[in-house]
Formats: C-alpha cells, structure tokens, sequence
C-alpha cells in the first residue's frame, strides 16, 4: 500500500473517525489537535497550554534547520532533537505553531520564552526521532503537506 516512505518526512493530518482514532483517509483534508499530537507521543508541555486545541495539519522530522528550510513548505509542527535557539527562529520563519524535541531534549529558558512571544507550542517526549514520526504517521500523517 505504502512504497518509498521515508522518516523525516513531510505529512498532512486527516480526521478522527467515529471510534476516536486518527486514520488517513485518501482525498479528504482535515486538522489534528495539538492536543491529540501530545498524547499520541506521550509528550510533556513545556509552554503553551493555552493553544492545545489549535489544529495543525502537518508536520515535519529533522535535526537540521537548513532541511527545514529547504524543504518545507506550509508547516505546523516540527519534531527535532537538537536544542537551540535556531530551532524556534526557523520554526517562526516557517509558520508552524508547535515545536517537540524528540529524546527527551529539554530546550533553555532562552528558547521557552522566545517560543512563548511567538505563541508557540513546546513540549518534550521521550520518543526517537523516527519512532514519534512513525506514530504520527500511523495515526494519520501523510508525506504530502496541505494542498
């Protein structure tokens, strides 16, 4: 069904079914919760509480910035493990409203409050990098961005 799929990767997030469980549904374009993206990876909240309830609609894996970048188009979240200041200043550039650090990775004050006067979200999980992607994948994400 699925052929050269590959982590990090660019997704779109469908819908929740009837059974509340997140599933990709080919033609149909629909938001995710922050909220659920959270208790899908486990993740703890390290700022941004109040926006759990924005929907997002895609996300993005990478350590490297200048992937991000380049590469990404249209984002939401991002899921990195490299913990900098960059990390919140490119995610800003790109428009997307949540950051994870994957690992266990606990960003500095600095980077907290900077993501806090940008009206991010912020949270931490203990998950892999490749595994919150897999997650994520399996519960709706597609390697295609909004359309």
């Amino acid at each position: 069904m699925f052929t050269d799929v590959s982590f990090p990767t660019t997704c779109r997030v469908y819908s929740q079914n009837t059974n509340n469980k997140y599933r990709l549904f080919y033609g149909e374009e629909s938001d995710m919760k922050i909220g659920v993206i959270k208790e899908l990876l486990g993740a703890e909240i390290i700022c941004g509480e109040e926006n759990l309830e924005r929907e997002v609609y895609s996300a993005c894996g990478s350590d490297m910035m200048s992937d991000v970048l380049a590469y990404v188009k249209d984002q939401a979240v991002l899921l990195t493990g490299l913990v900098n200041s960059q990390v919140v200043r490119t995610a800003e550039m790109m428009d997307m409203i949540c950051i994870v650090f994957v690992r266990s990775k606990r960003p500095s004050e600095e980077m907290i409050e900077l993501a806090r006067e940008c009206g991010m979200v912020m949270m931490a999980s203990d998950k892999r990098m490749y595994e919150a992607c897999g997650i994520l994948y399996s519960n709706g994400l597609s390697e295609n961005g909004r359309k």
